[in-house]
Parts: structure tokens; C-alpha cells; sequence
């Protein structure tokens, strides 16, 4: 099975750990190895460095390259500009049909979709699924398998999946049919859904065949498949960079849901999951409940003294700085070397706004 693990995004919402030069998915956010790297790190014995293939941006190749040293220098696909995710993906499938061991087994070619900057406890039960679902695939089960994570709690800052009837297990792990994909559904209902065991949270991770994924764009995005077709024949020529610098920038921006996914008929597709301990950190008080859910729980980085502080994370990376917090609640503090911030947690999306707004000022060194 090919492995792609997508590592392109800048992480704004994670202002000031994450930054243009350097978004989260290369920073060590909670351990000594950054999410990227630990990532590769989950399937790499399994699958072996030849397997596994790294999307991100042209300017991350080589971060990517020094993290990652193991990975063939080919299996790192760089986009020259960014264009969502319908054109990542199509893109990374071009060269994994590239890399296809020829035609007769390009269409049955597992292929496992993962991202970059997510955390995972249990590791075998993630593993698990991803053994049962190639062999849901090799069993023509299904076409694509949407992988979830057992709910930990009622989070409204995710994706969810409807569980539609259990069709049968493999080795102790269960399928379902796929019912409903929602995207962060208000509270009240995810505290609904949580208490029906009705739905799991989606991981945004997927398995799937090379064929059926380049089969759903020829038919549902002629002109993107077009575009990526030109490209795709220049894989491996000395003309492949200006072809791609040509034509990628002028693909349609639009999501992979939207391109793709809502063309998958229910039928073709079953949901697996576990509780492999994953999170997305997505933003920093995403990163506080991924730690530690309580309300009451503080989680703190660095030289840090709080009283009479809850629900608030605090992280100070100035080691001859000392941080302080009396008497507040719900508040996200990130002290660095050039930045410091603070903000409620109820305003944690005008983070991504701010930094946004220094693009083209004297700022933007900070962004």
C-alpha cells in the first residue's frame, strides 16, 4: 500500500508555535519530534520509506528533506503555489501512478490518504485499521474506507461520521456503513451524537485504490484530470518543473469534499474505527483539549506559574522568561522570542484573521 501524508498547510491558526517559515507540521508542539515526523514515524516499519510519499509546498521541500532523510528524495512532492486540496491530491495520485509497478496493477493500488500535523496514543489500534481496511479493499468490499476515531468527547471542533450498520469485522475490527459526513456541527448536537454513539469523529484520513480515486476525477473534474494528465507525462522528464509551474497555478481552487468525496456514492464506501488516541490540533485551544479535555485543567509549557487559573493554556518558549497568570479562565497565553499572545478561547478564529492582516505590512516578518 502507498502511503501519502499531506504537509502543505501554514498552520496560522496555531500563531505564534506555527509560522510561514516553519508551520506546525514541523514544529515539536508537545514531544521532541515534530507532527510531520512522527507521522512517517507511525508507518514507516510497516510500510518501508518507498511506500510512504510526503505533499507539500515547493518552499518546504527541503525542511521536509531534513526531517525525513529516509524518504526517497522523488517521494517529496512539492506544489508551486496553493491551490486546496482537489489539486494536492490529484497531484500526489499523478505521481503515485507514476511510481505504479505498470498498468495492470495501477486501478486495485491501495493507497492510504493522511495529513501531517495530527498526534496519535495507540498506534497498533491505528494500524489495525489500516490492515482491515486493504483488505476490505482487496475483498471488494468497498471502493474507499473513511477512517474514524472513536469519540472521546462531545467536540464541536471537528468533523464527524454517521455510522450506518455494522456489516461484519476483520480480526476483532469492525465495518460499518458509511452514513453521513458532517462538518463541525454545533455543540448541542455533537453532545447528541456523543451520547447516542451514533457517530466518530473524522480523522480526514482515508484508504482507498489509486484507480478509483483517478477514475472519480477523469469523470467528475474532465478539465482539473486534463491539466493533471499534461503534467503527470513530464514526471521524471527534465521539462516536469516548468510544466507544472505552467499549468498547476492556473487549477481550479476547491476542496477535495467538493471535487471529489461528494461524488462517492454511499454504497461505495464503509467507515472503520478505533481508539487510537488521535487529535488534530487544529488550533491552540484544540491543542489544550487534545491534551486535556477537563474544563478545569490547565496545560502549561516553559517557566509557568499559575493561580487561580482554569481551562487555559500556557506556553512560554523564553527560557530566562518568566510567565505568570492570576485570576483568569479560558484564555490561551503563547509567549515566544518575537511574539507573545493572548486571547479567550471563544476568539481563537480571529487568530488566523490577525496574522492574515500582516501579509504585505512591515509586520509580516511576524506571520
Amino acid at each position: 500500500m502507498k502511503i501519502v501524508i499531506f504537509a502543505g498547510g501554514s498552520g496560522r491558526r496555531l500563531w505564534p508555535i506555527s509560522r510561514q517559515k516553519s508551520p506546525k507540521q514541523f514544529e515539536p508542539i508537545l514531544g521532541s519530534e515534530s507532527t510531520l515526523q512522527l507521522a512517517v514515524g507511525r508507518v514507516l516499519d510497516t510500510y518501508g520509506a518507498e511506500n510512504i510519499f510526503i505533499s507539500t509546498n515547493e518552499k518546504y521541500v527541503e525542511m521536509v528533506r531534513e526531517q525525513l532523510p529516509q524518504l526517497p528524495a522523488a517521494n517529496i512532492i512539492g506544489e508551486p503555489t496553493r491551490r486546496d486540496l482537489a489539486p494536492a491530491v490529484g497531484l500526489a495520485m499523478a505521481h503515485l501512478a507514476h511510481h505504479a509497478p505498470g498498468a495492470d496493477g495501477l486501478d486495485e493500488e491501495p493507497v492510504a490518504i493522511l495529513w501531517g500535523d495530527n498526534y496519535m496514543d495507540h498506534v497498533p489500534n491505528f494500524l489495525k485499521v489500516m490492515a482491515t481496511a486493504e483488505k476490505l479493499l482487496q475483498q471488494k468490499q468497498a471502493d474507499i474506507l473513511f477512517i474514524g476515531e472513536t469519540p472521546r468527547f462531545a467536540n464541536e471542533n471537528l468533523g464527524w461520521l454517521g455510522l450506518g450498520e455494522q456489516l461484519g469485522s476483520i480480526d476483532g475490527q469492525p465495518y460499518f456503513r458509511f452514513g453521513s459526513l458532517t462538518y463541525r456541527p454545533p455543540l448541542a448536537d455533537c453532545q447528541r451524537m456523543f451520547a447516542a454513539k451514533s457517530h466518530v469523529w473524522n480523522t480526514g484520513y482515508f484508504v482507498t485504490t489509486l484507480g478509483f480515486v483517478r477514475r472519480l476525477y477523469r469523470e467528475r473534474q474532465p478539465a482539473m484530470w486534463a491539466q493533471l494528465s499534461q503534467i503527470e507525462a513530464q514526471i521524471g522528464q527534465d521539462g516536469y518543473t516548468a510544466v507544472l509551474h505552467d499549468i498547476y497555478p492556473q487549477l481550479e481552487i476547491i476542496s477535495f469534499d467538493d471535487a471529489i468525496l461528494t461524488h462517492v456514492a454511499p454504497e461505495q464506501a464503509l467507515i472503520l474505527h478505533s481508539e487510537m488516541g488521535w487529535s488534530d490540533p487544529g488550533t491552540l485551544y484544540a491543542l489544550k483539549e487534545a491534551i486535556n479535555p477537563d474544563l478545569t485543567a490547565n496545560v502549561t509549557k516553559g517557566q509557568v506559574i499559575i493561580e487561580k487559573t482554569q481551562d487555559c493554556l500556557v506556553y512560554n518558549y523564553e527560557p530566562d522568561k518568566l510567565v505568570v497568570t492570576v485570576g483568569v479562565e479560558g484564555l490561551v497565553v503563547v509567549n515566544t522570542e518575537d511574539a507573545i499572545l493572548v486571547v479567550h478561547k471563544d476568539s481563537i478564529p480571529l487568530v488566523k484573521q490577525v496574522v492574515n492582516g500582516l501579509e504585505g505590512t512591515e509586520l509580516e516578518k511576524y506571520s
